[in-house]
């Protein structure tokens, strides 16, 4: 082994699991946090980068929700977040497109949950992973996320019903002769 080899498997994995760490990271403690959230994360995965598996996200995924744990309680990862989600509901609100409000209703929804079912929900919808590998990220049984992300699903359905808006605004569609008026 050349001395190499370490930096060059941190570099890939760097490489590969950036982008996926920091979504997550976004997603756990909002953009302001993200970045010191992923610096911590790599910085561990380097320190202890003979224990990093083969298949590294799910492992990577479960020291930045460590460290979010860690570094940045309720009070302000909680402030952050909501104000992250606000944004995207905000964000999602100016656009023109007919399913934006479909979305916006969405991620009101979302940020209405617990915290626990948001990690459920975004760790297989918004970072692609398994049941299996979001389980070993939470640190659970495959069996006891499957049951996790039901009850998930099913409070993010009821907060989307809850939340939907009775009349919803649609665009208005003028005839040529309309508007030529």
């Amino acid at each position: 082994m050349t001395h190499d080899e370490p930096s060059e498997r941190f570099t890939a994995i760097y490489h590969r699991h950036h982008r996926q760490v920091y979504a997550y990271a976004v997603s756990r403690a909002g953009r302001t946090l993200a970045d010191d959230v992923v610096a911590d994360t790599f910085l561990v995965a380097w320190r202890r980068l003979a224990a990093v598996p083969e298949g590294p996200l799910p492992w990577l995924l479960g020291v930045a929700r460590n460290v979010v744990r860690e570094c940045f309680r309720d009070d302000v990862r909680q402030a952050s977040l909501a104000l992250e989600l606000r944004a995207w509901v905000v964000e999602a609100d100016a656009d023109v497109a007919d399913g934006v409000a479909d979305r916006a209703a969405m991620l009101a929804a979302l940020a209405g949950l617990g915290e626990d079912d948001r990690e459920a929900l975004t760790l297989t919808a918004w970072q692609g992973l398994s049941a299996r590998d979001a389980a070993r990220v939470v640190g659970c049984s495959s069996a006891t996320f499957f049951v996790r992300l039901h009850r998930a699903r099913k409070r993010l359905e009821q907060a989307m019903t809850d939340t939907a808006p009775v009349n919803r605004h649609r665009p208005v569609r003028l005839t040529a002769q309309e508007y030529s008026r």
